[in-house]
């Protein structure tokens, strides 16, 4: 004896549907029930806000525990502007990138400067027109394909780095965080 068949009828006339696989079924609710439970869980941590083990090395260590914005910011305030100052915005620079075929083609590029342990964003800011005037000459030999790929950002951000702190003094700067980096 075959399987029993379902017959649906429809404007057609009766067409036989065969009934759906327990096996199959089986499988779309296990996997339904795993996608429940990753994502609850998921939404647990972010919702306790995931940093437990700052909170218990807080409260076994008392001060040392800070958070990093907090410690950077010299623990004052705890709203959207704590830590801001730690960074230097620069404002957008344009320049000329050399071009084999003579064309013009300019760069702009907008980047943040992180002081690191041995400089303040006051002593990155005194310094920061030496630091441009580095950067200058550097971005200016610059050509189209070395733009290219997915290293040119990070060659250029290490580049840049070396220069920052060459002028400005070891462990002066930390980081170059580049927000935007347009070619055209």
């Amino acid at each position: 004896m075959s399987s029993p068949e379902i017959v649906e009828e429809g404007a057609e006339g009766a067409k036989p549907v065969q009934p759906k696989s327990k096996k199959k079924l089986l499988i779309i609710g296990a996997a339904a029930g795993v996608l429940l439970l990753g994502g609850g869980g998921g939404a647990a941590m972010m919702l306790s806000g995931g940093s437990a083990k700052a909170e218990t090395a807080a409260e076994g260590h008392g001060e040392e525990a800070k958070p990093e914005a907090e410690a950077e910011s010299g623990g004052h305030g705890g709203g959207e502007g704590a830590g801001k100052e730690a960074y230097v915005d620069v404002p957008a620079m344009i320049v000329n990138l050399r071009s084999p075929d003579g064309a013009s083609r300019y760069l702009k590029i907008h980047f943040m400067i992180v002081p690191g342990p041995k400089g303040t964003a006051d002593s990155v800011r005194e310094k920061l027109p030496l630091i441009l005037d580095a950067y200058q000459p550097f971005l200016r030999e610059l050509r189209p394909e070395d733009l290219a790929g997915s290293a040119a950002v990070f060659r250029i951000k290490e580049e840049m780095l070396v220069r920052a702190s060459d002028v400005a003094g070891a462990g002066t700067v930390k980081d170059i965080l580049i927000q935007d980096l347009v070619q055209q």
